[in-house]
């Protein structure tokens, strides 16, 4: 497998604790106004009804173990270690759909290189994260409809760091689960607070499958959301081919978060998988991962996380081994749109698992201190 953004469109809720998109206005008020006009602005970054959004992501990462190959085991994205690195720099374009809609996100760094290793068919899409049309007919009562390349709906995490409380990736993340899905996907409103999903897709972050595998897998997506929580399910199913296999794959994920107040949110998020091998045996994982996020003031946000993940026959990592993970999180919102963020991670095995010095698996833990800086633009609505 491998060592995988935006996630469920219900994660967004999480942005309530996050921070907010910001931009320029230019006025609408005729010329000869006086510059001081209190007349209602249009933001810059938005041109007729097309929405424009960017991020750049960097980062510094120091290892105690001094890996000799400067990567951080276990990590996805910001995996270089004892040097400076780019995390992500992407821009957004998107209309959102009345009936019709679009979006495409377009970028580079360290995280495109991970999510879409090896390099996906055609070799384009290496530079896209989502590219999608969206359909969301009048009087469907909220059906809708997205058409082409998405990220997946499973986990607590998503790509892009600001909309995440950590700036690490989980384990779970990084393992459990898929990064993105080329194909259909369906939403439905039903009731006041459940919403139901159905997905045809190409399996795990795969464009166009060489082996087969177009369209042969589904998802099933549910959702209940409160006032002081958001319960999500999501489910896969489907042959996942490669040069030796094409025995089906499952994914079972579960999230809940909460949501009591402003200044505390927490989530729960728990993972469980297979892969049937090509003769007979089945290979599988499964993990459980928590955080919470205490909003300090205004400026200044913590966030643990702890987590625990059972790679029982080596499959998703390479190894027979069980995993642990504890990260502290600290954040300082400069102003809308520039925060920056402190954190330790510690990371532990029941094996010899982690590289030190120019010795390979010569240590069973790995303590990291990471700095990065986020920046973004967003249109205001």
């Amino acid at each position: 497998m491998r060592a995988r953004t935006a996630r469920s469109a219900l994660f967004g809720i999480w942005l309530s604790v996050s921070p907010l998109v910001w931009g320029q206005q230019a006025s609408d008020a005729p010329a000869q106004a006086p510059a001081a006009s209190t007349a209602p602005g249009k933001s810059i970054w938005t041109v007729g009804k097309v929405d424009f959004s960017g991020m750049a992501d960097v980062y510094y990462s120091f290892n105690n173990n001094h890996p000799d190959a400067g990567f951080n085991q276990l990590y996805t994205f910001d995996d270089k270690t004892n040097q400076f690195d780019l995390n992500l720099i992407k821009l957004t374009v998107s209309h959102d759909p009345d009936p019709i809609g679009f979006r495409i996100d377009l970028g580079l760094g360290r995280a495109f290189d991970i999510f879409h290793t090896p390099s996906p068919d055609p070799a384009f899409f290496r530079y896209v994260e989502q590219a999608y049309v969206s359909v969301k007919p009048k009087g469907w009562k909220g059906f809708e409809a997205d058409f082409g390349d998405f990220v997946t709906s499973a986990g607590a995490e998503v790509i892009e760091t600001k909309d995440n409380w950590n700036y690490s990736r989980s384990l779970l993340f990084s393992f459990a689960i898929p990064y993105y899905h080329f194909g259909v996907r369906t939403s439905m409103p039903i009731g006041s607070s459940f919403t139901a999903g159905v997905q045809v897709i190409n399996g795990w972050n795969a464009i166009v499958d060489d082996h087969g595998n177009n369209m042969k897998t589904i998802g099933l997506t549910g959702a209940v959301t409160r006032k002081k929580f958001t319960w999500t399910n999501t489910y896969y199913i489907g042959p996942q081919y490669t040069a030796v296999n094409n025995r089906n794959r499952a994914l079972y994920d579960t999230v809940l978060l909460l949501t009591p107040n402003d200044k505390v949110n927490a989530y729960l998020n728990f993972d469980y998988g297979q892969q049937r091998r090509p003769f007979s045996g089945l290979d599988h994982w499964n993990g459980f991962a928590g955080a919470v996020r205490f909003q300090v003031t205004k400026h200044i946000a913590i966030s643990p996380r702890a987590e625990y993940y059972n790679d029982s026959t080596g499959f998703t990592t390479g190894t027979v081994q069980r995993l642990h993970e504890v990260t502290v999180t600290g954040e300082y919102k400069v102003f809308e749109g520039l925060l920056g963020r402190l954190e330790f991670r510690h990371d532990g095995s029941n094996e010899y698992f982690f590289d030190r010095g120019t010795v390979p698996a010569a240590a069973r833990s790995q303590n990291t201190v990471t700095a990065g800086i986020v920046a973004w633009f967003a249109p205001k609505h």
